[in-house]
């Protein structure tokens, strides 16, 4: 494997976690030692906060790295992986962080591992400042299993903010095959679905908010759905799911308090309608999180309708770990990705000389 430290710059681009948690994952998946400097230096209270130090010490339990820096507030670590291990393994934030957030850092290197493995997450599941957990599993995965990736979720405990308390578990194969994954039109759409996640919030909340639905988009009561679930903090999510015939989108807004429920839903259904209203074939939030993934393993070429400055910023970050790995290009209001996949495979099917001479 590559031996060469790379030193990531945390405050460039975003500057947010996220420069964190995808050095993470390539430090793991290529055997490349890493120094994060300036970890979250433009945020409000900068450096490793729990959530991103529970990635860290996942990913280093997971491979058995050698780290430096792992404590709360550290704006610098240093990363030396080891070797992928299988495992049945249990992370807790002890905060309302995302737990999402923490599988995404963790699990292509679990598709790489010598047989599988059992994850369960506690924390958030559910909140603004991440990929819900139903997202997770409807979206992201979704893809990732139609393309031949082994891998079953379950929630137990829902976490909202300010709590959490959420608590999920998945189990992950090692990967044998990925097909590429290659959308550049937009697939027939097959269903849709409007669903609202309630807990300790009155009935008439969501009620509210799928009216909106109803009045904005016109969807008919067969296509709403309302939960309620029992959590250690009260919360409410509103999803909003378009099913294609390659994959579904979801487009959600978190329930804030003050925040009136038509307005909650309103957002929901205005990301959805400027989609809509594109022809892009992937969504904005999912084309960025497909990225590592593709590119360490199949592949492909998608289309989406804007480049945010997250995905500008991760597209950095991969490439300086497999340079010219991911290109983008212009096509009149949208941006086709095309990901050059490095097709690495669980170390049971191929040996470490193998795996060594595809990264040459």
């Amino acid at each position: 494997m590559n031996k060469n430290k790379i030193i990531i710059d945390g405050s460039q681009g975003e500057g947010g976690g996220q420069i964190l948690r995808s050095s993470l994952s390539l430090s793991m998946c290529l055997g490349t030692p890493i120094e994060v400097t300036n970890i979250r230096a433009g945020r409000k209270k900068p450096g490793l906060l729990r959530q991103h130090l529970t990635c860290v010490r996942a990913a280093q339990e997971i491979c058995n790295a050698q780290v430096q820096g792992d404590e709360l507030r550290s704006q610098r670590i240093e990363f030396i992986p080891g070797k992928i291990t299988a495992g049945n393994y249990r992370f807790s934030i002890g905060t309302a962080g995302s737990t999402t957030l923490v599988f995404q850092t963790i699990f292509p290197a679990l598709l790489m591992a010598d047989g599988a493995s059992t994850v369960t997450l506690q924390g958030g599941t559910h909140n603004g400042s991440a990929p819900s957990y139903d997202f997770l599993t409807h979206c992201f995965l979704d893809v990732l299993r139609r393309l031949g990736v082994d891998v079953e979720t379950a929630l137990t405990y829902v976490g909202f903010y300010p709590n959490g308390g959420g608590e999920w578990t998945c189990q992950v194969s090692p990967l044998t095959e990925m097909e590429q994954f290659n959308l550049t039109q937009r697939a027939s759409l097959i269903s849709k679905m409007a669903q609202t996640l309630n807990s300790g919030v009155p009935n008439h909340v969501s009620e509210r908010e799928l009216k909106q639905v109803t009045k904005k988009l016109l969807w008919t009561q067969d296509e709403l759905k309302s939960i309620n679930v029992k959590s250690v903090s009260a919360g409410n999510i509103v999803s909003l799911r378009l099913n294609y015939e390659s994959h579904s989108e979801l487009f959600e807004e978190v329930g804030q308090l003050g925040v009136k429920a038509e307005r909650v839903s309103g957002k929901a259904i205005n990301r959805l309608k400027q989609f809509e209203n594109t022809s892009a074939a992937v969504g904005e939030h999912l084309a960025d999180q497909l990225m590592i993934p593709l590119t360490l393993f199949a592949g492909g070429k998608y289309k989406t309708h804007e480049l945010s400055l997250h995905s500008k910023t991760n597209i950095e970050v991969i490439n300086r770990f497999l340079p010219n790995s991911i290109r983008t290009e212009q096509d009149n209001d949208e941006v086709v990705i095309a990901i050059k996949g490095q097709q690495l495979q669980a170390t049971q099917t191929k040996s470490q000389s193998e795996k060594t001479e595809l990264l040459v």
